[in-house]
Order: structure tokens, then sequence, then C-alpha cells
């Protein structure tokens, strides 16, 4: 009993000994524990509001659906309305720039032309000194008139000849013969004296008589070549009229040079090849000018364009496609026209320096090919279109 109780009474003291301190310990595992549920319950809290701040809500979804389906619609809307046209901004005005230049040289006297000017076909541009030219027209007036005379001269030998030549030979002919009967004469002579008996004739009888049988026979030869000569009657008349065709032909070079001479005269008045503005002047009053050598431009109405398309650009198009062109230069200009041609080969071919793809490293390069379109409609009356003006036109594919 003793011991049970004291036993009882220790546990009691120690209990009481221990028991503010056990206060303590539960106190403070109370306290971790309100702290730990308040920590808990807070971060509980923050991950409600971070989560309902980075889950999308489906308004913006929906939006942005309906940009996206906007975007596809139009897309679709442009490709459908555009799929039959091509357009390029690699194009331009063109047109013909007629290069002026005089033929001949000499100094100018009259200047009836100013920058930007526009003239009438055959119009006076301007003229140049015709002395000089004039003074080679009277000169080869003058040789003409010679020619024209030798001409005349050679004319009448011809005449002449078709009769004398005929003559010449008959006669030749008839001293042939006269030649051959005093031959035959001085022979029968010649053989009296050798057969009859010396002492019936003399020495000197005989003497004459052979002198004037070799005198015969020298004339007959004589006459024989000279008859040969005078038949040459066809080649005597081919001669002549060989002469005449000869003199006829130095008429013919004559007139020939009087010609050139009258259009070098006619080429010191430069007149208008067409209508036009005159564009580039580079003389003036008074200066000496070289034949050849480039005097101004003179810029025709005709207008197109030449537009380079690319050679991907091409497949569909045909010459009568319909073209919208639009201006830089004048925005507001509404140009209707048609596609007129295509060339037959790109830009680069028919350059100055053509690229030769057969040498060192090939890269492929898309090319462009020149299309020209003729203008149907929209060209201003109040003023023309210069040339070389950027323009953008687009071609309404069939």
């Amino acid at each position: 009993m003793s011991d049970e109780t004291g036993s009882a009474s220790t546990g009691k003291e120690a209990s009481g000994r221990d028991a503010p301190h056990g206060d303590a310990r539960r106190d403070g595992n109370d306290a971790r524990d309100d702290g730990g549920k308040r920590g808990n319950d807070k971060n509980k809290d923050n991950g409600d509001d971070d989560g309902q701040q980075k889950k999308p809500g489906k308004k913006p979804l929906i939006i942005l659906g309906a940009v996206v389906i906007l975007i596809g619609i139009v897309g679709f809307v442009w490709w459908f309305a555009t799929r039959n046209e091509v357009t390029t901004d690699d194009a331009y005005t063109d047109g013909n720039a007629i290069t002026m230049a005089p033929k001949v040289s000499g100094y100018v006297v009259t200047l009836a032309v100013d920058d930007n000017l526009f003239v009438h076909k055959g119009d006076l541009l301007l003229v140049i000194d015709k002395r000089d030219y004039q003074a080679q027209v009277d000169q080869a007036k003058a040789q003409l008139g010679l020619a024209k005379a030798q001409l005349n001269a050679a004319q009448v030998q011809l005449d002449i000849a078709r009769v004398q030549y005929p003559a010449q030979y008959r006669q030749a002919k008839a001293q042939t013969s006269s030649a051959e009967a005093n031959l035959r004469e001085a022979q029968a002579a010649w053989q009296r004296q050798h057969s009859v008996d010396p002492r019936a004739t003399t020495q000197q009888n005989v003497d004459t008589a052979d002198a004037q049988r070799q005198s015969a026979g020298a004339s007959v030869e004589q006459a024989r070549a000279q008859q040969r000569t005078a038949s040459l009657v066809p080649q005597q008349l081919r001669e002549a009229e060989a002469s005449v065709d000869e003199r006829r032909q130095q008429v013919h070079q004559a007139e020939a040079q009087l010609e050139q001479a009258q259009l070098n005269l006619s080429y010191c008045e430069v007149r208008a090849p067409s209508d036009g503005w005159i564009t580039r002047r580079n003389v003036q009053l008074g200066s000496f000018l070289t034949a050849g050598v480039s005097l101004f431009s003179i810029v025709t109405p005709q207008v197109w364009i030449t537009a380079n398309f690319k050679e991907s650009q091409l497949e569909r198009m045909r010459p009568g496609d319909k073209v919208k062109v639009e201006v830089d230069a004048y925005p507001k200009l509404d140009l209707r026209g048609h596609v007129d041609s295509v060339q037959l080969g790109s830009g680069s071919r028919f350059s100055a320096f053509p690229t030769e793809n057969a040498t060192g490293n090939f890269v492929k390069i898309v090319q462009r090919v020149p299309v020209k379109i003729i203008i149907d409609e929209g060209l201003p009356r109040d003023h023309p279109l210069g040339l070389g003006l950027s323009v953008t036109p687009k071609v309404y594919l069939k």
C-alpha cells in the first residue's frame, strides 16, 4: 500500500512538475497547426487567383477564330477575283523617236524650231548654206551638156561609118582588080621581051618589062592588103556603135552626177518627216553641221506600252487580251488597251552583252519578256504622254 501510494504521489508530483512544459509544447503545436492551416488557406486562395488569371476565356478564342475565318474569306475572294489577272510594275510608255541628222555639211543659216515645239509633216526645220551645193549643180549641168555633145558627135560618126566603110571595101576591091589587070599586062610584056630574038629588042626594053612586072606584082599585094583591111566592115561598124554606147553611158553618168548634186542641194533644207514634238535639240543658228551628226529628235504622237512580264506570267497571255493601265505621273488617268504582241525572246537575249549560261556556275533567274500593249482609249488630248513614264498594266486573261 505504502509503495503504491508513494509511487502514485511520486507520479503526480512528476506530472505536476512536467505540466507547465507540456502545456507549453501543446500550445506551440496548436499555434503551428493554426499557422499551417492559415498558410494553406492563403496558398489555396492565391492558387485560385492565379488559376483564374492564366486560364483563357472563351471570348478571345471566338474573336481569334472569327478573325482567321475572315482573313481566309478575304484571301479566297481576292484570289478568285484576281486569278485571271497579271500585272507588273516593270513597264513604261514607249513610242517612235525619230533622230534627225543632216545628210550634208555646212553652216545653219535658218533655224525654225525650238525645244518641245510641235511640228507637222513637211514643215521646214532648218536650212544649211546652199551656195557650195548650187555650184556643184551648175558644174554637173555643164558636164552633162558636154557628154551630150560628145554623144551627138559619136552618133554622126556612126552614120558616116555605115556609108564610108562599105564604100572603102568596094573601092579596095576595085583597086585590087585594077592591080591584077596591070600585073597581067606587065607579065605579057615581060614574056614578049624574053621570048623574041635578042637582036630584035634592046636590053633597056627587057629591063623595063622586068621592072613593070615587079611593080605590078607589088601593087597587087598592096591592093589585096587594103581589101582585106576594108573587108572588116562589120567590126568597124561595131567599133563605131561601141563609141556611141560609151558616150551614151557618159551622158548617164553626168545625169547621175547632176541628180546627186541636186539631191545635195535639196538636203540643205531639213524638213519634218512626221508629226511630232522636237526634243533633245542640239543645234543653234550659225552652227557648222557635219553629215550624220544628230541634231534633235521628233517624238511622234503614237504611244504604246512596253511591259516586261515575268516568263511565268506568259502561259495564258495572248494577243488581244484586254489591259488596264495606270500611269504613275497621272494617277487619275484611266487608259484601256490590248496586248498587241509578245517579243520572241527575253530582254537579256537581245541585250548588247547577252548572258553566257554555258560557262561557270549556273543560277536560274526568272527572265522577263517585253510585251507590247496598244492603247485604245483614254489618251489625254490636252497633253501628250512622254516616253519612258512608269506605268502599271493589268492584263485580263481569257
